[in-house]
């Protein structure tokens, strides 16, 4: 039986970035992937496809949009999908290689299977070539997270789908309803938008991206709308039915009435949940919380010792480089060193286009607190950068306390805003205030030039260029 200091149950982005750390600090390291492919969701029905095709849907929205207004005229412009997801397949395969080569490196030993706890030392692991057993002094769960329903909807996986279908869609659907305005749903429904889907939203909340700032919120709306996306908001659906090629979705208005649009396609994207099917925790008595997730301490062991759980499965935000962050925090606390994690500054995206990206308190949060701050905002077509590309949607927020300057958030829309974020965790990390940020020079023309112009005006309203 192989004896291993530290083993990894789960692949993606938090579980292969563990195994990593750790093997770096010199413990034996193994890495348990129920797949044949590492990377978890996020590099294979996650992140990574799905940017993947939204790049793609984009190149072709500009070209049947934005470039005649370049001087580039095109004839007979075409979609062809089969070769788009090809493209996104290809990009995917390329990406799990990767991790198969770093494992590889860091002389990490791989087992593919399902693994469940034995006892808390013991791990025994399922494949189709039979099973085996290895033995362990620590493990660390990061087994992920799945879609999550509605408790009436049927997923068939051909017209009621979830976002592991919607990237491996047959045709361009003629009307795609999606249910769930967050993250998920309207970066797909971009994708399909731009490559000439109808597109309709349905969402209970009274806004889309309900956890991001308010006026990211609304600009958002604003430009999607002007895209062509379809908003129903305040809409608590009642019922998802499929008549054949047909779905339709009933659901109750803010007014108390109820309405039905129909599709070709529904998208539910109503969030995800942990999973931990399959991984024998009550074999080992490991404790989870009404929601599913493992519970763990503030440095992420779980009530069993020897146990950690990091990512999707236990409390906090459900993102890649989160779960990256906590994956070499326990790693380090395993070597004996004394990391460290703010879960104040772990940046959201949304991959639309323009981006969207935030950091920080958001406005509303600041008020339901009782904090004393200041807001400076610098729309993104004011730049000459933005309008040299084209790109002129959008705008910077800064958040700043009112009497020490300190920032509190910034929240981007803009083209890039992905990038542009790291700025401001960086600023935010080392404490710095609006003033310290109005002051650092930034390069001309380029977006980021709009953080400091929004950081000038919440110090005491003295941006330039607007």
């Amino acid at each position: 039986m192989e004896q291993f200091d530290v083993t990894v149950i789960g692949s993606g982005p938090g579980g292969y970035v563990a195994a990593i750390r750790c093997a770096q600090l010199g413990l034996k390291t193994a890495l348990i992937e129920k797949y044949n492919t590492l990377g978890g969701t996020c590099l294979n029905v996650g992140c990574i496809p799905s940017k993947a095709l939204l790049d793609s849907s984009e190149h072709y929205h500009n070209a049947q949009k934005n470039f005649e207004a370049h001087g580039i005229s095109l004839e007979n412009l075409k979609v062809d999908l089969s070769k788009l997801i090809a493209r996104k397949n290809s990009v995917v395969e390329q990406t799990t290689k990767g991790i198969n080569f770093l494992m590889d490196k860091n002389k990490i030993s791989i087992f593919h299977g399902l693994g469940s706890f034995k006892d808390k030392n013991h791990i025994t692991i399922k494949s189709e070539k039979g099973e085996e057993e290895i033995e362990t002094k620590n493990t660390i769960i990061a087994t992920g997270s799945k879609p999550s329903t509605l408790p009436f909807i049927e997923i068939d996986k051909e017209r009621i789908i979830t976002s592991t279908e919607a990237l491996n869609m047959k045709e361009i659907p003629k009307h795609l309803i999606v249910i769930g305005g967050g993250v998920i749903g309207l970066e797909l429904g971009s994708v399909y938008k731009r490559l000439g889907a109808e597109v309709s939203v349905v969402e209970y909340a009274d806004r889309i991206i309900p956890g991001m700032d308010g006026d990211l919120s609304k600009e958002l709306r604003k430009i999607l709308k002007k895209q062509g996306v379809n908003f129903n908001l305040s809409c608590k659906v009642s019922k998802v039915e499929r008549n054949g090629d047909e779905v339709n979705v009933s659901f109750e208005n803010k007014k108390g009435e109820t309405e039905t649009i129909s599709g070709d396609y529904v998208l539910v994207s109503v969030g995800r949940k942990p999973f931990t099917k399959g991984l024998g925790l009550e074999n080992i008595g490991v404790d989870i919380d009404e929601r599913g997730r493992i519970i763990t301490d503030e440095n992420l062991k779980t009530n069993i010792e020897g146990i950690y759980a990091i990512g999707d499965v236990v409390k906090g935000v459900m993102l890649a480089h989160k779960a990256e962050e906590e994956g070499v925090f326990v790693a380090e606390t395993l070597a004996g060193q004394k990391p460290h994690i703010n879960y104040d500054l772990i940046p959201g995206v949304v991959y639309t286009w323009p981006e969207v990206a935030g950091v920080g308190k958001t406005e509303e949060q600041l008020k339901s607190e009782g904090v004393e701050y200041k807001v400076g905002k610098f729309n993104v077509r004011a730049l000459g950068r933005a309008r040299a590309s084209g790109d002129i949607d959008g705008l910077v927020k800064v958040l700043a306390d009112k009497k020490t300057d300190e920032v509190l958030g910034v929240h981007i829309i803009s083209a890039r805003a992905a990038d542009m974020i790291a700025e401001a965790v960086t600023a935010m990390e080392f404490r710095a205030s609006a003033e310290d940020i109005a002051r650092i020079s930034h390069a001309h023309p380029t977006y980021m030039e709009a953080v400091k112009e929004a950081a000038l005006d919440a110090t005491e309203k003295r941006a330039i260029h607007s």
